[in-house]
């Protein structure tokens, strides 16, 4: 009797520090790994920042595609950016003639 009661108020707080220890534990790993810690918190960032750069960049393309068509809607379209989307439409050049074709030039964007 004396044995059984002495092992009793022995193992029933280690099983109560054990279910505790458990249960904060995974609490824990929850809180680091889970779908809304730590972990994903700075992978969400790192997302957030990378679209934002993307957003630059195509609002960057967007007011150069701008500029390009408000030139051709202009009551006197300019001739050489006509020529040069019919030139690269129909990718059409005279034998004689020189052409070169420069990448679009981007302005910085704030």
């Amino acid at each position: 009797m004396v044995v059984r009661r002495r092992l009793s108020s022995i193992l029933m707080p280690l099983v109560l520090y054990a279910v505790s220890a458990g249960a904060t534990s995974y609490f824990i790993w929850h809180a680091l790994n889970g779908n809304r810690g730590l972990k994903a918190k700075v992978e969400f960032r790192e997302q957030a920042k990378s679209l934002r750069t993307e957003l630059v960049d195509l609002k960057a393309e967007r007011f150069g595609l701008e500029r390009r068509i408000a030139m051709m809607r202009a009551e006197s379209v300019e001739r050489d950016i006509l020529e040069e989307e019919a030139r690269r439409q129909l990718g059409r050049v005279h034998r004689n003639d020189v052409v070169v074709f420069l990448a679009s030039i981007r302005p910085k964007a704030n």
